[in-house]
């Protein structure tokens, strides 16, 4: 079987990640590969606390853009020593729910902080562990934004302007990685976007 990989799903809430991500680590298992999957933020005791602190939708305590990446930065860091780094180290292969790209875009393009400046402590925040090829799933703001039916987090009430920016801003970042994000329609059946995820998969897997 091919060596570990470091898989990562991203775009804006609503593209069903969730449900293409249970498929895809589905997929790979019956491939016969040990899966770990994980959340970004999230997965660990300190990311779950932080991820309460970033996302409650009743949140009364100020964050501002630049603190808000930071406590990203220090969620996911805590994940790569607790989560990721041991699973590659142990052959296994990683799937992430969102990783520094989100970073870059929500609090980068569509948050006005400095973009270099976010890669640069996402290089210290992750130790160099990067995604092997990370799924943008893509698909209209307004689309995505009606398949939300519950209650919206601090991130996702910030309105349809907001997230046409985060939508740019993934699209801006694939073009310029073009090699490692892939851009998959997310309008399409479930099933048709599996197989496209699957297809890229087996690129990835068998370099």
């Amino acid at each position: 079987m091919s060596a570990n990989r470091f898989f990562a799903f991203d775009g804006l809430d609503g593209v069903g990640k969730t449900t293409q991500m249970d498929l895809f680590c589905q997929w790979l298992t019956e491939l016969g590969h040990q899966v770990v999957a994980c959340r970004d933020p999230g997965s660990t005791s300190l990311g779950e606390r932080i991820r309460e602190i970033l996302l409650a939708s009743d949140a009364t305590t100020p964050i501002a853009g630049r603190s808000e990446m930071l406590l990203y930065m220090a969620a996911r860091a805590q994940l790569v020593e607790e989560v990721i780094r041991p699973a590659l180290q142990a052959g296994h292969t990683l799937v992430s729910d969102r990783y520094l790209l989100a970073n870059v875009v929500y609090q980068g393009h569509a948050g006005g902080l400095d973009v270099a400046a976010i890669r640069a402590v996402g290089q210290i925040a992750t130790g160099g562990v990067m995604p092997d090829c990370t799924f943008l799933l893509d698909m209209p703001p307004h689309l995505a934004w009606q398949r939300l039916d519950r209650q919206l987090d601090r991130i996702e009430s910030r309105g349809l302007k907001y997230r046409q920016r985060v939508r740019a801003g993934f699209l801006t970042e694939a073009q310029q990685m073009n090699q490692s994000i892939h851009v998959v329609d997310a309008a399409r059946p479930i099933e048709v976007i599996q197989q496209q995820l699957r297809d890229i998969a087996q690129s990835v897997l068998e370099l």
